[in-house]
């Protein structure tokens, strides 16, 4: 470590104790303060790891934190990024947070990475694996359409060539460009083959080599499946790996085989066996057995504003984290398994790192979500709450079922008054942010976890 690189860590690791001692910034800050020093630190820093990288549109946190799991399973201690600080700065600073070195033993990082951050961080750290979850239209005013993202994630495994890549190979874009790195796919082969075509409003189903529309012989949900073009050879990659049964689903968990092997998590949704199939699939490209792939499984938790269970007085609520329409769409799925009746609260912020641009919300299905609440009162909130009202109101949502108010502090005694035991809460990633500081100030939370 050179002069420059050794000031740099200690100014960084410096701040990161001040930041916990006075419990104020954010987690990148020390990063930041680092960087200042040494723009190249984060090459010094990972030097001694064996690195794997999850980037993708959803499900990057949820994905990394099974990883992490299933590798603290097989080798003990692993150092990953579980707050989701996943820019350039916020990469340094969990490096920084890294603790001693232990004698012998491997050394792992397993890291969320934002897409369009991804070329920034292979310029200093030569993962052995990046994985793409998926790749859905998010975030319009910073990533523009998805084919600019994916050319965003291509420039950085570009400069990695040696890292195999783990894509998701039931969408079409992951296998639609020829790049130098080896590529592991995974997807979905749990039904029989059945010909039949995506939903008209459904990003990316355009054919890459003659642009006709692509069909299908299996679909999960919104573009991906077992896709072909019915024009030409282009179809679905040979899967390493896939699902092979889907045996239930609930609000609360999921049970699956994948390979053949049977599993469950503690958490719900068919998107999440999707996280579960990378991470698998992660493991085994690592020589990691079923047995601690189960255990890890079994280990993975609700994390931060995903499915995260909250008790204000007698009322079980869930978060979830909204912020595009496929994923919207998949909680809503999610939700509709549920057979207890229910209350929501929806947030609808627009802040930078919600995206700025909210017209998503027009794609997303908010007729199904009234439909299956069946005239039950909504809470609406949040900084563009008269959009989301408007949104609620063409998709059949009376006045007298919904409740408007941008007071955050007002949402917890609503929740004991509502006539359901269970709400779930929608909310963008700043509106979870905010709402979680305010169920900390009203005692409701510990900050940082549920009580």
């Amino acid at each position: 470590m050179n002069i420059r690189a050794a000031l740099a860590t200690v100014a960084g690791k410096s701040s990161k104790l001040l930041l916990e001692k006075t419990r104020s910034g954010g987690s990148s800050m020390p990063g930041k303060v680092a960087m200042k020093i040494d723009p190249s630190i984060l090459a010094t820093l990972s030097a001694d790891y064996r690195v794997i990288i999850v980037t993708g549109t959803n499900g990057k946190t949820m994905t990394t934190s099974m990883i992490t799991k299933i590798f603290e399973e097989k080798y003990g201690q692993v150092l990953t990024n579980p707050t989701g600080a996943n820019m350039l700065q916020g990469i340094v600073s969990c490096f920084l947070g890294a603790p001693r070195k232990k004698l012998g033993g491997t050394r792992f990082a397993i890291l969320e990475v934002d897409e369009a951050t991804l070329k920034y961080v292979t310029r200093y750290i030569k993962p052995e694996a990046v994985v793409f979850t998926n790749l859905f239209r998010d975030q319009m005013d910073r990533y523009g359409e998805i084919y600019t993202t994916y050319r965003l994630m291509c420039e950085g495994v570009a400069q990695a060539p040696e890292a195999t890549v783990i894509a998701n190979g039931d969408l079409p874009i992951f296998s639609s460009v020829a790049l130098e790195n080896p590529f592991v796919y995974f997807g979905f082969d749990h039904e029989e083959d059945r010909e039949q075509q995506a939903h008209y409003n459904t990003d990316g189903i355009l054919c890459p080599k003659c642009d006709n529309i692509l069909h299908y012989k299996l679909l999960t949900y919104s573009n991906l499946g077992k896709f072909y073009c019915p024009y030409c050879d282009f179809k679905r990659p040979a899967l390493a790996h896939a699902v092979t049964a889907i045996h239930s689903l609930s609000p609360e968990s999921s049970s699956f085989a994948i390979d053949g092997v049977d599993f469950s998590l503690p958490i719900a949704g068919m998107y999440n066996i999707y996280n579960a199939l990378a991470a698998y699939s992660v493991a085994k490209h690592f020589g990691i057995s079923d047995q601690y792939i189960k255990r890890g499984f079994e280990a993975s938790k609700r994390i931060f504003g995903r499915q995260e269970h909250i008790h204000i007085g007698d009322k079980d609520v869930v978060m979830n984290l909204i912020k595009n329409p496929v994923g919207y769409n998949q909680i809503v799925a999610m939700l509709a398994t549920d057979p207890e009746p229910f209350s929501v609260v929806a947030i609808l912020n627009d802040r930078h790192a919600d995206g700025t641009d909210v017209s998503w919300i027009w794609d997303g299905d908010f007729e199904q979500l009234v439909q299956i609440t069946k005239g039950r009162p909504f809470f609406l909130s949040g900084i563009r709450v008269a959009e989301l009202s408007t949104r609620f109101e063409v998709a059949g949502l009376g006045d007298d079922e919904k409740i408007i108010n941008q007071d955050l502090s007002a949402i917890a005694e609503w929740i004991k008054e509502a006539p359901t035991r269970k709400v779930y809460i929608l909310a963008t990633y700043t509106a979870t942010l905010d709402l979680r500081r305010t169920f900390a100030e009203q005692g409701y939370i510990k900050e940082g976890m549920a009580i």
